[in-house]
């Protein structure tokens, strides 16, 4: 999300229908990333997703005028997605409406913040007009939040996962990855989500094949081929309709198992003149020895 812009009811059509497409999922991961802000409302209605209806999100305090409750919207035309797992992605670019939602995922303990502390722009201003030519901000109210009694003025909102910002996002992806794995019964389920996290977490950590197994692995192992580039390992299947060009093998651990481009389904272990082929959903890998 880049702003929590809000139009009348064109604003809310479009969060009708991501809702309806996150809801589908097994966990949800918004990223506020660099996002300035922007309406209250829209944090209302993006809130009101993950609390019960009516529940007192935050309190408008202005000097001169009684206080604005804002609280949770009764009716939201995609459901609510109360108890599934969210992690929201924050940096110091996350500010004012932004760190509202931050705020709210924090202190309502709907989830899991990862990255580095938000802006800390709280408070709301007024300009006032200055002789010649200036002009002076001065703060006229705050957001109190019904749980601190308090709001993220000065001090931004801290990351309950601290990481670069950059990571972030596959960060974020791994916790779930780990989390639902944990939580989930069924074996085939588990195998799935065991089977996503060597790649994302090859991107929070690449690995480092040795040179040995990179000078020993180009050869020919039934029907595949090896090869080695400048770039690192190929893999090709000569013949093969569905494979007319070889693709390049990307490392996901330091033992030697990769990650085939462009094939989510196969995994590749590179042993001593012998190649392991993984595919998604069978318990054991096929070997392959060296022609």
């Amino acid at each position: 999300m880049t702003a929590f812009e809000w139009v009348s009811d064109e604003t809310g059509h479009a969060y009708d229908d991501a809702m309806r497409f996150l809801k589908g999922g097994d966990a949800v991961l918004i990223d506020l990333r660099g996002n300035g802000g922007g309406s209250s409302e829209a944090v209302q209605y993006l809130a009101s997703h993950f609390l019960k209806a009516g529940t007192l999100e935050i309190t408008f305090q202005h000097a001169g005028r009684e206080p604005v409750q804002t609280r949770v919207l009764d009716h939201l035309p995609a459901g609510r997605m109360i108890g599934k797992p969210l992690y929201v992605l924050i940096d110091q670019g996350a500010a004012s409406a932004a760190e509202s939602f931050a705020y709210d995922v924090q202190q309502f303990k709907l989830g899991k913040l990862v990255g580095a502390s938000t802006a800390g722009a709280a408070n709301t201003n007024e300009f006032v007009p200055i002789a010649p030519g200036f002009m002076l901000s001065v703060s006229t109210g705050r957001p109190v939040h019904p749980i601190s009694k308090a709001n993220w003025e000065g001090t931004g909102v801290a990351p309950d996962v601290a990481t670069p910002p950059s990571q972030a996002l596959d960060q974020a992806h791994a916790l779930a990855l780990r989390a639902l794995a944990a939580a989930h019964p069924a074996p085939q389920i588990q195998a799935d989500y065991d089977w996503a996290l060597p790649e994302v977490e090859a991107r929070l950590r690449p690995a480092t094949v040795s040179a040995a197994t990179v000078t020993a692995a180009p050869g020919a192992y039934g029907k595949y081929v090896v090869t080695a580039e400048k770039d690192g390992l190929w893999l090709a299947r000569p013949g093969h309709p569905l494979w007319p060009e070889p693709r390049r093998i990307k490392p996901l651990t330091n033992d030697g198992l990769f990650a085939v481009e462009g094939v989510d389904s196969l995994r590749v272990g590179v042993k001593p003149n012998a190649l392991e082929l993984w595919w998604k959903g069978e318990p054991t890998p096929r070997l392959l020895n060296r022609n």
